[in-house]
């Protein structure tokens, strides 16, 4: 599924197209794309109806977008989430152009301009709608949809505690990559991320984490920004069609990758060549020579 750097491109569409726009209708095309809101389809496009869309906003993979009955300065009460899943969508187009073949929900504005359109030919993405409550995280902070609010902060945002995530880090008693993926520890990072992040702080994935000092733990984090900050400015990483933003273009960092997919092409700081491993049912790739697996590890 798409990872921090791809969900903030779908967001930063999103306020440029939505933000303070009017919803006509919403139309469910199929039901498994609205399958979280318990309600039902039918509830899911009257509750949508006739509302505001406000700025949208992202906590790592997930997004949503605020809802106001009335207008773009009224204090919003609930949001739409969009889980974009492996293959999900969210497309801005001309009001008359023809549906894409797997359009799941459309919503056309009361201005009459561009709709929005949800996409998804795998279905595992989806939108529902959802009661906001304060951000735990940061109590001044714009609340948070409650299906989300056990979502770690990510490690872009303000809210996210250094101190913190090192302490829970050394409890976690697991190897860094998947402490990294542990959503309730950091969110944002995904498989390709984190294969990104271990090759620039010269880690490997199996790193036992309590083990790790502060200083390789700060490493990581660098190395997790500043590959995210790099992702973000060329598009993010699309290796198919089924990532995409707002304006159906896809992003070229897959271009960048210095470690993930890359197995025995050679590495860009030594020279060896990358090795792939099997990894919670996927692939880890490392350097041999930059990331030499501990003498303990952890699978």
């Amino acid at each position: 599924m798409p990872e921090l750097p791809e969900v903030e491109v779908v967001r930063r569409g999103l306020d440029r197209w939505t933000t303070g726009r009017t919803v006509a209708a919403a139309e469910v095309l199929h039901p498994r794309a609205v399958r979280r809101h318990l309600e039902g389809p039918a509830d899911f496009t009257a509750r949508v109806a006739g509302r505001t869309f406000l700025a949208p906003r992202r906590r790592g993979k997930y997004l949503w977008l605020p809802l106001s009955d009335a207008g773009p300065d009224a204090p919003p009460d609930t949001a739409m989430i969009a889980h974009l899943g492996m293959s999900g969508q969210l497309l801005v187009n001309e009001s008359g152009r023809e549906p894409e073949k797997h359009l799941r929900v459309r919503f056309t504005f009361a201005d009459g301009g561009r709709d929005l359109r949800f996409v998804d030919q795998r279905t595992f993405g989806h939108l529902m709608l959802a009661d906001l409550v304060p951000d735990a995280l940061a109590p001044d902070a714009a609340p948070v949809p409650a299906p989300i609010a056990h979502i770690a902060a990510d490690p872009l945002e303000a809210a996210f505690d250094e101190e913190r995530f090192f302490r829970a880090l050394r409890r976690k008693r697991t190897g860094i990559k998947r402490a990294l993926l542990d959503q309730s520890l950091i969110s944002g990072v995904g498989n390709i991320y984190a294969d990104e992040a271990l090759w620039r702080a010269r880690l490997h994935w199996a790193r036992p984490t309590e083990t790790m000092t502060r200083a390789e733990a700060e490493r990581v984090l660098t190395a997790a920004r500043e590959v995210m900050a790099a992702a973000l400015k060329a598009g993010g990483t699309s290796f198919d069609s089924l990532y995409v933003n707002v304006d159906g273009e896809g992003g070229y960092f897959e271009r960048s990758l210095d470690a993930y997919g890359r197995r025995d092409e050679p590495c860009r700081r030594c020279g060896t060549p990358i090795r792939r491993d099997v990894f919670m049912n996927r692939s880890s790739f490392s350097c041999p020579t930059c990331q030499p697996r501990p003498r303990r590890a952890r699978a």
